[in-house]
């Protein structure tokens, strides 16, 4: 009976898997956990395993819990400190503000600035313990009562700096719309339909139709001055600007910025006459042959043959 049976199975090994609840797992995170005996902060899983946080708020809410007292976390601070941008930071603070592991209020001190309070909860909704309380022993019976202390009454704040904004100049009004000359129904249904079509070419410049009948009259001016369409949404829709945040007024500014001038006429068009200038005709007083002057005398052949007559003209 003492000899051992070869077919048996052999005994679990202490370590085996199933025997230990501490077994080494064949995947997933393995921890190597070193204690710390300084520089370190208590963090519960509440938070490192919380279900409604983002990454970004609870690796935010760690970094917070290991400050200390009077550090600076502002928004601006810490997007210093971290990679993550100012939006990303101001919202993470948001999450955390929302589940109770941060409180933010706006406080004012005693010389009047108001300044941001931040309070850091490692566990939502806890108090004060009372451990930690400051109380004041009880007086006996016996004891007589302390003479008062005469207090003082502590200066009034300083009164806070009335801001007072610097003045700024009038702000410019913007061109007023054109209107046609002589407006028709013609004009207007023209304009309305080229604004409807805008978004077929540019689904930025998409109008409500209370804009399409403010602007209508605008490019109805465009079309009176014969301004061919394919001219106007190009003007229009060229150069867009990435987003276009107001498609109206920006419509309404290319409207009155490139508006064209208005066709010159034909006679406008024509090239001025050069005056001419036409000497009349003079009878000569000698031989009463035609010649041109300004004034009535002898011509030229008569002057020549008669210089005592010139003369006496003279």
């Amino acid at each position: 009976m003492d000899t051992p049976q070869v077919i048996a199975p052999p005994c679990a090994q202490p370590g085996s898997p199933g025997t230990r609840p501490d077994v080494t797992p064949t995947s997933g995170v393995l921890h190597v956990t070193v204690r710390h005996i300084s520089g370190f902060t208590v963090i519960g899983n509440h938070l490192a395993q919380h279900r409604g946080l983002s990454l970004t708020a609870i690796g935010l809410a760690a970094h917070i819990q290991s400050l200390p007292a009077g550090a600076k976390v502002s928004i601006k601070a810490l997007s210093a400190r971290f990679p993550e941008s100012e939006a990303r930071i101001a919202a993470a603070l948001r999450e955390l503000e929302a589940t109770g592991y941060l409180h933010r209020s706006r406080v004012r001190l005693p010389d009047g600035r108001m300044v941001t309070r931040t309070v850091s909860y490692n566990q939502p909704g806890a108090t004060v313990p009372a451990s930690r309380r400051i109380e004041r022993p009880a007086t006996t019976l016996a004891a007589p009562p302390p003479p008062p202390a005469p207090v003082e009454t502590p200066p009034p704040p300083p009164a806070a700096p009335v801001y007072v904004p610097a003045p700024t100049a009038p702000r410019k009004q913007p061109p007023p719309l054109p209107h046609p000359h002589a407006p028709t129904e013609e004009l207007h249904r023209a304009a309305t339909a080229l604004l409807a079509d805008l978004r077929r070419s540019s689904p930025q410049l998409t109008l409500p139709e209370a804009d399409i009948e403010a602007l209508a009259p605008g490019v109805a001016t465009w079309l009176e001055r014969d301004a061919h369409p394919d001219t106007i949404r190009h003007a229009l829709t060229s150069d867009l600007p990435t987003p276009v945040k107001h498609p109206a007024k920006f419509v309404r500014s290319r409207i009155t910025t490139l508006l064209p001038p208005p066709l010159p006429g034909t006679a406008d068009l024509t090239p001025p006459r050069r005056k001419v200038i036409v000497i009349p005709l003079q009878n000569c007083d000698t031989c009463d042959r035609a010649f041109r002057a300004t004034h009535p005398g002898h011509c030229r052949d008569c002057r020549t043959e008669q210089p005592d007559v010139m003369h006496r003209a003279a």
